[in-house]
């Protein structure tokens, strides 16, 4: 099932399978949001807004806008 990053719920794991919006800034694809790689939903703050999230190995924090823009694809684990 393809859904974006923002609609994943907290524990849910998947694989990015987009990152082409002109939306995502650089410094996200740096750090390694990037297509194929695992994602996990960790935490998301107060107001749903960033979301703390497990890249590849890499802590990151982003805001659910950011996050709809991300194409994942979820996993079973």
């Amino acid at each position: 099932m393809h859904i974006t990053l923002a609609d994943i719920k907290r524990g849910e794991k998947g694989i990015i399978l987009d990152v082409s919006s002109e939306e995502i800034p650089f410094k996200l694809l740096e750090m390694g949001c990037l297509p194929g790689n695992p994602v996990e939903l960790l935490q998301v703050a107060p107001f749903a807004d960033p979301m703390y999230l497990n890249i590849n190995g890499t802590h990151l924090a982003i805001r659910k806008d950011t996050a709809k823009h991300i194409l994942i694809e979820l996993s079973d684990g």
